[in-house]
Order: C-alpha cells, then sequence, then structure tokens
C-alpha cells in the first residue's frame, strides 16, 4: 500500500516541475501570459513571433534543462551510495570535467554534435568515475578523502582543457560558453541523442534501486546478501557516467546539481533508492529549469549563464556541509 506522504511527495513534486515549466515558457525577452503561451502551442505551422518564440527556442531550452537537470541529480545520487560519500556529485569528483574534457577534444577534432560527441562525453565520465572509485576503495571512502581525489583529477582534467584550448585557438571560443554552464544553443536536434541515453539510463536505474539499497549497506554487508559487488558498482558508475557525460555534451559543465538535490530529496524522502531516484529526477529538473530562467532574466537585457548561477547556490551550501560535518549523519 502506498504511504500517504508518499503521494503527496509525488503530487508535490509534479507540480513543482509543472510551474517551474510554466514559468520557462513564458518568461523572457518577450513575455507570454497563459492565453498567449496556449495560442502559440496551438501555432503548430509557426506563423506567428509568438509561435516561433516557443517552438524553436523556448521549449528545446526547457526539455534540455528538464531532461541535463534530471540526469545529474540521479547521477549525484548514485554516486553517493555507491561510494558512499553523500559529499560527492559528479561535479565535485570529476566526473563532469573528465566528460568536459572529451567534448573538448572532439571540438577540437571537429566534432560538435550527434552521437559521437555523446559517446566521448559517456567514455571520459566514465574512466574518471572508475578511477576515482578505484582509489576511494583503495585509501579509504572517507569524505576527505574522495573530496581531495576530486579536487586533483578536476584540476588535471582542466589542465588538460587548457591545453587544448591553447594549442586549437578555435575551440577557446566555444569553451568558454561550456564551462560555465548554458542552455543558449540547445535545439531540438541536439538534444535527440542525449536525451535518449538520458532516459533509457534513467529507465534502467529505476529497475535496480532494490540493489543500490543493497550496495549502500556495505560492501561486507551486500557480499553476505549474495551480491556481486564489483559488478554492481562498476555498473552504477557505468549508468551515473551515462547521465553525466550526456547532460555535460548537452549544457557543458553544470556544477552542484548532483550535490544539492539528493541532500535535499534526502531529507524529504529518507535514503530509499525506490523514492529517492525518481524524485531526484523531477526536483532536479524542475530546480535546473527554475535556476536557467532565473538566470535568463533576472539581468535583462544580460543574460547569465546558469552554470554561474548555479555556482553562486552551490557552493556555500557545500561550504556549510563541509563546516558543520552534516553529509556524513543525513546520508545514515
Amino acid at each position: 500500500m502506498i504511504h500517504k506522504k508518499t503521494v503527496l511527495l509525488a503530487v508535490g513534486a509534479l507540480l513543482f516541475a509543472l510551474l517551474s515549466v510554466l514559468a520557462g515558457l513564458m518568461s523572457g525577452a518577450a513575455g507570454l501570459t497563459l492565453t498567449e503561451l496556449w495560442d502559440a502551442f496551438a501555432d503548430t505551422q509557426r506563423a506567428t513571433a509568438a509561435g516561433r518564440i516557443v517552438w524553436y527556442v523556448r521549449v528545446p531550452r526547457v526539455a534540455g534543462a528538464m531532461i541535463c537537470g534530471a540526469a545529474l541529480a540521479v547521477s549525484g545520487a548514485v554516486i553517493q551510495g555507491v561510494l558512499g560519500n553523500p559529499l560527492a556529485s559528479p561535479g565535485m569528483i570529476g566526473i563532469n570535467a573528465g566528460a568536459g574534457f572529451a567534448v573538448v577534444l572532439c571540438a577540437a577534432c571537429g566534432i560538435l554534435g550527434g552521437w559521437r560527441l555523446s559517446a566521448a562525453a559517456f567514455l571520459g565520465a566514465f574512466l574518471t568515475a572508475l578511477t576515482v572509485s578505484a582509489a576511494a576503495h583503495r585509501f579509504g571512502a572517507s569524505d576527505s578523502i574522495v573530496i581531495l581525489i576530486g579536487a586533483a583529477v578536476n584540476s588535471l582534467l582542466g589542465a588538460c582543457s587548457d591545453t587544448v584550448t591553447t594549442l586549437v585557438p578555435d575551440v577557446s571560443i566555444q569553451s568558454t560558453f561550456f564551462r560555465a554552464g548554458d542552455f543558449s544553443s540547445v535545439t531540438a536536434q541536439s538534444l535527440r541523442v542525449p536525451s535518449v541515453i538520458i532516459l533509457c539510463a534513467l529507465g534502467l536505474l529505476l529497475f535496480l534501486t532494490n540493489e543500490l539499497d543493497v550496495l549502500g549497506l556495505g560492501e561486507e554487508t551486500a557480499r553476505g546478501l549474495g551480491m556481486h559487488t564489483g559488478r554492481m558498482r562498476v555498473l552504477f558508475l557505468l549508468l551515473a557516467a551515462l547521465l553525466a557525460g550526456a547532460a555535460v555534451s548537452t549544457a557543458g559543465l553544470l556544477s552542484f546539481i548532483g550535490l544539492l538535490v539528493p541532500h535535499a530529496v534526502r531529507r524529504l524522502t529518507g535514503g530509499g533508492a525506490g523514492m529517492l531516484l525518481p524524485m531526484c529526477a523531477v526536483l532536479g529538473g524542475a530546480f535546473t529549469v527554475l535556476c536557467d530562467t532565473a538566470a535568463r532574466t533576472l539581468f535583462a537585457p544580460y543574460e547569465l549563464p546558469v552554470g554561474i548561477l548555479l555556482a553562486f547556490l552551490g557552493a556555500p551550501f557545500f561550504l556549510f556541509l563541509l563546516l558543520r560535518g552534516r553529509g556524513g549523519q543525513d546520508h545514515a
């Protein structure tokens, strides 16, 4: 039987997502009312200015923010469960940087979109995830160890990306917006491959929530329950890397979503992955849409890359977790 609190949380999350999407579609240089938005959606031939703005600009942008936010939030929740560390996230331990370095290499080779870019971003993210996981397993998965490893990996991969942009000047212009994290260049065509990858990975993870809960009990306990922990850890890291890589290849280096959202959701739902992952997907997407809407409207006529706003929000939160020592308590 479904608990009443679960139903209320699910309804609240969906309502918040709906309001965020409406705000994203209605807000901008040309503000729209609900009636005008409805008329624009009805204009399937894109005959009016409002129809073209909604269909060609705002729908792809909001969809991209929703999909990428969901991917990064769920990726963060999975990584925290696999490493047993509530301070881990795709941005903090270098997974985003690994995907970013792969994307910069692709740009230097003239690959600016399509399945090859997504595949390269996934490979960069996955290799980074395996490296950090192996190092954490070898030296202990304490908060400080994982964060130090992540800082080292981020610095190394950042230096590699800087080297490529220095040697290939044409990449540096694209790299500026890529590093800040931005949805302004997202189109319906550019979303096709990443959205398929993200939706498939999310769907598979929803079937593996029990296994993620068991793995989160600790390696010895999971083995005692008959789980092959090595294989499951690699599988979960692969799926987390797929999510992060697809998101990074679409919108650039969006930081802190994978840290902020899982912490907030865990306070609402507890640690069970069966509720945690779907809520992270819905609220992560809605939160990203809301931040992107704020970033492009608060400073009009200038548009602030959403990654900058996320950094302003996420950095104080991360420092709060470190200084108060609340990360491990929340995770427990």
